[in-house]
């Protein structure tokens, strides 16, 4: 990933997604490498509902979407987005009238609809999981109202998709939902694909499979409700499948949270989703929030910014919308980032990404109530829509930010922190903190104050340095307090001192040699 500035430009742009159940408007920011939701809103159509007996779209889900387009056109015209991409999938596509229903639109909004092909729709689903997850690989399934797409990942990008009527509307209508029908049918279809699309993961996109997510954290009690890189193993997945999809639909309306909407279409999702799993050997779901509307987006990104992170993109602008010094957060990242590779790494090949987007969130809390600070800004980072980040690194930058604020060691959430973070994360997490504290404070936010210092992690020690000259400026008694903290969290000693200078001899032998 190319490296980011401390504040990306930004644009903005609109979707309108006519599905095959839901008719949707999705008004976003762009910043940078970052997408932002502004505005989302969604009306359950169902064009597609009467697509298995008629071949049609469904009368009363033309009249509800012409409706809802009409809206979402006058919407766009008070906003006007600088990009307006407008999108029908699979109802659209398969239906007898779809034709019609395209002319309909736009002789009545003005709206042109892109009426994206199967391998078009999958190959969107998973540009936009990469949106919102570089790192993803195996499978992505996009499960809609009428269809299932299917498209593998790789490190050059997506291979060519493939579309299959797997939708709950491809079955007729989901009140005569019937378990072993669609496993059959299910299981038939994806034969061809058993070698193939076999895959360790599979990326879940769509709102059934994400209402089947929630369920699952409510029946485990998972303490954070945030979908995006939300993971289910296998066992676990297959038993809640399983589970939900015996389910009554009056047991299903007991369960709060699930749009009674989507109710009926879960149990359908719930089979489709098991045989997944058990035919292409599925060992862990990752939920995915971004989807074919976000891939529209990202398609359309220069190559230089889709090769930018999401997470330090994401946190650069969160936390450089009202930062005292726009350049704190690259110089905290170029301070603190060779010191701490000197540790081990706690996640993998990322801990460098997490240094760089907890130091761009530093002056996230400089407009709060000193008192509160912390625990505002553990709740924002938190819960912030910034992709790129999996549960457990979410608290890790949640960990870290509450520490840039305040030596407590007491959590706003402690239980949620244990559940997702170990013992050694988390200490790392405070000692991240710490040290941007440090470097805050040593430096008073200042970029070119900070250059003049240096901070250093050896095996025992903690060794922080200024230059000759700015040690009673830089290393007074606030300073060794700061480091005091930061030392005991890495269980070492501090020492602080100026720098030595340099050997004028050895330094004119280096420079002869050279």
């Amino acid at each position: 990933m190319s490296a980011p500035s401390d504040r990306p430009s930004h644009a903005d742009a609109a979707v309108v997604d006519v599905g095959s159940n839901s008719v949707r408007l999705v008004l976003y920011r762009l910043e940078g490498r970052a997408l932002w939701t502004v505005f989302n809103e969604k009306v359950l159509a169902g064009l597609g509902r009467d697509l298995a007996s008629t071949g049609r779209l469904s009368r009363d889900g033309v009249s509800t979407a012409l409706t809802a387009l009409k809206r979402f056109r006058a919407l766009l015209d008070a906003s006007r987005p600088s990009r307006i991409f407008v999108a029908a999938t699979a109802a659209v596509r398969e239906a007898s009238d779809g034709d019609e229903f395209c002319r309909r639109v736009f002789l009545e909004t003005g709206l042109n609809l892109r009426v994206l092909s199967g391998e078009e729709e999958a190959r969107y689903g998973a540009l936009g999981v990469i949106a919102g997850a570089p790192a993803s690989r195996g499978l992505v399934g996009d499960l809609g109202g009428a269809s299932l797409e299917l498209v593998r990942l790789t490190d050059t990008g997506p291979t060519r998709g493939i579309t299959l009527p797997l939708g709950p509307f491809a079955f007729g209508e989901p009140g005569r939902f019937d378990a072993g029908w669609v496993r059959d049918v299910t299981s038939r279809l994806l034969e061809p694909y058993t070698r193939t699309h076999s895959s360790e993961a599979l990326n879940a996109v769509g709102g059934a499979w994400r209402n089947l997510a929630l369920l699952h954290m409510r029946i485990t009690d998972y303490p954070l409700g945030i979908i995006h890189q939300y993971e289910i193993a296998r066992r676990d997945a297959l038993n809640s499948v399983r589970f939900i999809a015996q389910l009554s639909r009056t047991s299903l309306d007991r369960i709060e949270g699930v749009s009674r909407r989507r109710l009926e279409s879960l149990p359908h999702a719930a089979v489709v989703l098991e045989t997944l799993v058990e035919r292409l050997n599925i060992q862990r779901v990752v939920m995915s929030a971004y989807g074919l509307r976000e891939g529209l987006l990202f398609e359309t990104l220069a190559k230089d910014i889709q090769a930018r992170d999401p997470l330090v993109e994401g946190c650069a602008d969160l936390g450089g919308r009202r930062a005292v010094a726009q350049a704190l957060g690259s110089a905290l990242e170029n301070w603190l980032a060779l010191a701490f590779s000197k540790l081990a790494p706690l996640f993998d090949s990322r801990d460098g990404l997490l240094i760089a987007a907890a130091c761009r969130l530093a002056d996230l809390g400089a407009h709060l109530h000193p008192d509160h600070r912390a625990d505002l800004v553990f709740e924002q980072v938190l819960r912030a829509p910034v992709p790129g980040q999996c549960h457990a690194e979410r608290v890790f930058l949640a960990c870290a930010a509450f520490s840039r604020h305040t030596a407590s060691a007491t959590l706003p959430d402690p239980s949620l922190v244990n559940r997702l973070l170990s013992p050694e994360r988390l200490q790392r997490a405070r000692a991240l903190g710490a040290a941007i504290r440090l470097g805050c404070d040593l430096s008073g936010r200042s970029p070119d104050l900070l250059a003049r210092a240096r901070l250093d992690i050896k095996t025992n020690t903690v060794l922080l340095q200024a230059e000759e000259g700015w040690t009673a400026t830089l290393l007074g008694e606030q300073t060794a307090k700061r480091a005091t903290t930061l030392a005991g969290l890495l269980d070492r000693e501090l020492k602080m001192r100026a720098m030595p200078i340099p050997d004028q001899r050895t330094s004119a032998q280096m420079a002869r040699t050279l």
